[in-house]
């Protein structure tokens, strides 16, 4: 009795469509996945070159300095202080403006979250000043 030997089998995997069904999947992914965009900071900005006088009763003060300190017309207060100050100001005078104003060594998170007491008081008279040089 003669034992026949078997012969191997030669498996492959097909490739020919594994290009479609990775282009397939990252259609799928690229059509289900959603985006967060953030929105920022809403800031309506007056037309270029326009400028208004306005009275120095109706400007407040709101000096950042490089360490993080916060004056509010030479008053130090802290950052979560802002927008209670803010408001009581708001309160005696509804035409005031607040100018803001940073040292160029002023950390962006500090402004941010003054800009965030502003808004967290209400403020809709805001002016950035540019930073001395």
């Amino acid at each position: 009795m003669l034992v026949e030997k078997k012969k191997k089998r030669e498996t492959e995997v097909p490739m020919a469509s594994l290009a479609d069904i990775a282009f397939l999947l990252l259609i799928f992914f690229l059509v289900t996945t959603t985006i967060d965009v953030d929105r920022g900071i809403g800031l309506t900005l007056p037309a270029k070159g326009e400028e208004t006088e306005v009275r120095t009763k109706n400007i407040s003060n709101l000096l950042i300095n490089a360490t993080g300190e916060v004056l509010i017309d030479d008053e130090i207060i802290s950052i979560q202080d802002i927008s209670r100050v803010v408001r009581e100001k708001l309160i005696e005078n509804p035409q005031l403006i607040l100018s803001v104003k940073t040292d160029r060594l002023t950390k962006y998170e500090h402004y941010v979250q003054a800009l965030d007491q502003l808004k967290i008081a209400k403020a809709t008279r805001i002016s950035i000043a540019e930073p001395e040089k």
